[in-house]
């Protein structure tokens, strides 16, 4: 790989820091891992061909451009922390994964699938993921900042808003939400 190559690379997984939280292979590959997968099984579960799947893991391609696509990764996510926690069994996982696969996608935040906590209400975590991916499937993280820096001088609050939840990180958000709780 040449220079020019590592460093288109390095920005699509910059970029892909920025709208899904993390670069895309290390996402891929904690699935792949949690979930006892392999490339060409998640895949198939994404709505995606194999070589797709490679390009965004290698940061050949830097954004999952179909927004159901991008709503069965963070159903992926969501099914692998039940594994994790036991709440979800590997046969169950399975059965899930069947269903996942066969979503259309539909409204970001679709009370269907959302994670509650025991006390019935949506988890922080994936509620801050909804807000994420439905930003981030309107506009780029650059261009949500941008808009944040047009809002600052009459609407702060909403500028805030934006570069935490549309442009940053999950666990930042998560952070900034739980912090204006108290």
């Amino acid at each position: 790989m040449d220079a020019a190559q590592q460093e288109a690379t390095a920005r699509a997984r910059e970029l892909q820091r920025n709208w899904y939280g993390e670069p895309l292979g290390a996402l891929f590959r904690k699935l792949i891992d949690d979930l006892g997968l392999n490339q060409a099984r998640l895949a198939g579960v994404l709505g995606l061909s194999a070589p797709m799947l490679s390009q965004l893991m290698s940061g050949q391609r830097a954004k999952i451009g179909n927004p159901a696509v991008v709503q069965r990764v963070q159903l992926l996510q969501e099914l692998a922390g039940q594994v994790a926690d036991g709440s979800v069994s590997a046969a169950e996982a399975t059965e899930r994964m069947d269903e996942i696969k066969q979503s259309q996608g539909g409204s970001v935040l679709s009370n269907t699938t959302t994670t509650t906590s025991s006390s019935g209400a949506p988890t922080v975590k994936r509620v801050v993921r909804e807000i994420q991916s439905l930003l981030r499937s309107v506009a780029a993280a650059g261009d949500i900042i941008d808009a944040a820096d047009t809002l600052a001088p009459t609407h702060p609050e909403l500028a805030e808003f934006l570069r935490v939840y549309g442009a940053g990180r999950t666990s930042d958000a998560v952070t900034h939400y739980q912090s204006h709780q108290s």
